[in-house]
């Protein structure tokens, strides 16, 4: 019979507070910015006022670690689930500040009209209003009884409802008293148990993921600094998708910005790059990866809480050491050189735009190929190289998408103990045989999905190798992408909607091209013979109304950099399949020759 794994206590409102003030529950102020609406504090106000359920705060004690003098440390509560409502319940009740989303620190007032019994957050306007308690806060911090607030409130209101007022008064004050459901873990529970229940936990429809239970387990850490480690992975992402913030957490927290972590995140105020903005999860994996030689957060997890694997007991000095290594990947992850750099060896292999990055684990595994390579000291030019091949590899084979943890952990170990050419050449061999360059990649290029990594990686190819446009004597692809150019159909869509073919048809990714408007217009609806031969004309005319193109020869050599077979030119509703399939073959041509040159 299993023994059951946690238990459940009813606990007053009052008393859970007073364990997040003495740090028995750790809730660190950036464990996670608050991200409710004021309207949603008003309305757990009212929950409770009325005493509907509001939930269950869920923690877990921290295993106890073994110290070097041989006694056992006394592990804190982490918070699993519910650090929203305690913000909540601090910033109405306690009138305490929080970290708003944005990063600003601001309070929540929540006003209470005892007639109507009401809650509504405050407005300038209430906060004058006589028949509103302005802010609920006072109520409950002791510097009035209850006799006197009714009294008060009689007094500025002599028409109101003596009862009324006394009821709604009476249940207001009363609101720390109402329970609220705690599960605890089982404080000897083995951390893979409690991850696993952790990732099963929904909050609100939202599965809650290993890198959340490890954000929860560096912040709750005093010991060895972990809440400004916390700080460090939260402002950086947030900071590289939003530089404009940086005043506002420079000026709002004015501890933090001396320390070593801000002062190396500081070059995000100016930098408005968005190929790579990476998530809280992305970091932790990179930094995991880069410093450990591990892929799977749980172990992560395991190792702060100073887990020896072979013993299975918990030791100070492990736990010491993995947030130092911790601190050292996360240093190096937001140093403005790597992480420059980095972006520029991404680029450089032709991928200018975030929407051409299809995987966000194959950038992330490519950030820890880059940082690995380089701490093992390989020559500059060989990292960009290794690092853009793997990258597209990966986006190609589709070997970061799926379980790919397992091949993540994998894939470290062997960069970390094989000569990485090697390891390359091995997998190129095997995942990029010719089978793969003759059937499977055209196959993966048969579909009309847009975003297909597939595509993506023919765009880039195309860029790298400074292709021009179709049907374009100057302007090239890059600068099309750079200016919002549009992809257009090579064989246009009203023509094959009018010949009876579906959108999941017209739409291939064989028929798309990135083509200048004022060409594309030119096109209009006709098909492909009947526009080359205005192509053609225009040639022999000299009258440039199809794009610049003045030779046959440039005609040819620009169909061939967009890989498109020559037969479009005398091409008709019947030979629109065949053209979908040669030209398959000749993007997958065009794909190889670039992979090739990286």
């Amino acid at each position: 019979m299993q023994t059951q794994k946690y238990s459940v206590n009813q606990h007053p409102i009052e008393t859970l507070l007073s364990w997040v003030k003495s740090g028995e529950i750790a809730i660190p102020e950036i464990q996670r910015p608050f991200v409710w609406k004021k309207s949603k504090v008003r309305d757990l106000m009212d929950s409770l006022y009325k005493g509907y359920p509001i939930g269950y705060i869920i923690s877990w004690r921290n295993p106890d670690v073994r110290l070097k003098d041989g006694s056992m440390s006394d592990g804190k509560k982490i918070l699993i689930d519910g650090q929203q409502r305690i913000t909540a319940l601090r910033a109405a009740v306690l009138d305490q500040y929080i970290i708003d989303k944005n990063y600003k620190r601001q309070k929540i007032k929540i006003a209470f009209n005892p007639l109507e019994e009401r809650f509504e957050v405050q407005s300038a306007t209430m906060a004058k209003d006589r028949e509103w308690i302005p802010s609920i806060s006072r109520v409950f911090d002791g510097s009035v009884d209850q006799f006197d607030l009714v009294q008060t409130y009689l007094e500025k209101n002599l028409d109101a409802d003596k009862e009324k007022v006394k009821r709604g008064i009476t249940n207001l004050i009363k609101m720390p008293l109402r329970q609220i459901g705690i599960i605890e873990l089982a404080g000897d529970l083995d951390i893979e148990v409690v991850t696993e229940i952790f990732i099963r936990i929904n909050s609100k429809g939202v599965v809650l993921s290993q890198a959340d239970f490890a954000m929860s387990k560096i912040a709750a850490n005093e010991t060895y600094d972990g809440q400004n480690l916390r700080k460090a992975i939260d402002y950086f992402c947030h900071l590289a998708v939003a530089p404009e913030y940086f005043p506002t957490i420079y000026e709002n927290d004015t501890a933090y910005r001396n320390t070593e972590y801000f002062k190396s995140m500081t070059w995000l105020k100016n930098e408005n790059d968005d190929l790579y903005d990476p998530s809280y999860t992305d970091m932790l994996r990179v930094s995991f990866g880069t410093e450990f030689k591990r892929a799977k957060l749980e172990d992560l997890v395991s190792l702060l809480s100073g887990r020896n694997f072979e013993t299975r007991t918990y030791e100070q000095e492990i736990a010491e050491a993995s947030f130092e290594k911790l601190r050292k990947g996360v240093m190096n992850f937001m140093n403005e050189t790597n992480f420059k750099r980095f972006v520029m060896i991404i680029k450089s292999a032709g991928f200018k735009k975030p929407w051409m990055i299809r995987s966000q684990n194959a950038i992330n595994f490519a950030y820890i190929l880059y940082l690995s390579l380089k701490n093992q000291n390989y020559p500059p030019a060989e990292i960009e190289s290794f690092v853009k091949r793997w990258f597209v590899m990966s986006l190609l084979t589709g070997r970061s998408s799926g379980s790919f943890e397992s091949q993540f952990d994998y894939d470290i170990k062997q960069i970390a103990s094989r000569n990485f050419k090697e390891y390359l050449e091995d997998i190129e061999g095997a995942e990029l045989s010719e089978g793969f360059w003759d059937v499977a990649l055209p196959q993966n290029l048969d579909t009309s999905v847009a975003s297909s990594p597939y595509w993506c990686v023919f765009i880039a190819a195309q860029i790298y190798l400074g292709d021009k446009g179709f049907l374009s004597k100057d302007i090239r692809v890059e600068n099309m992408i750079d200016h919002r150019g549009d992809i257009h159909h090579i064989f246009p869509k009203d023509f094959l909607r009018r010949n009876g073919l579906t959108r999941g048809k017209y739409n291939q990714v064989a028929n798309y091209t990135y083509m200048q408007s004022e060409i594309n217009i030119k096109v209009g609806n006709k098909e492909p013979g009947q526009y080359f031969n205005a192509v053609l004309q225009q040639i022999e005319d000299r009258e440039m109304k199809y794009g610049g193109i003045s030779t046959k020869e440039e005609l040819i050599e620009n169909l061939r950099a967009n890989g498109i077979p020559e037969l479009v030119m005398e091409a008709g509703i019947e030979e629109y399949d065949l053209f979908l399939k040669e030209r398959r073959h000749l993007m997958t041509q065009k794909i190889k020759e670039y992979y090739k040159s990286l």
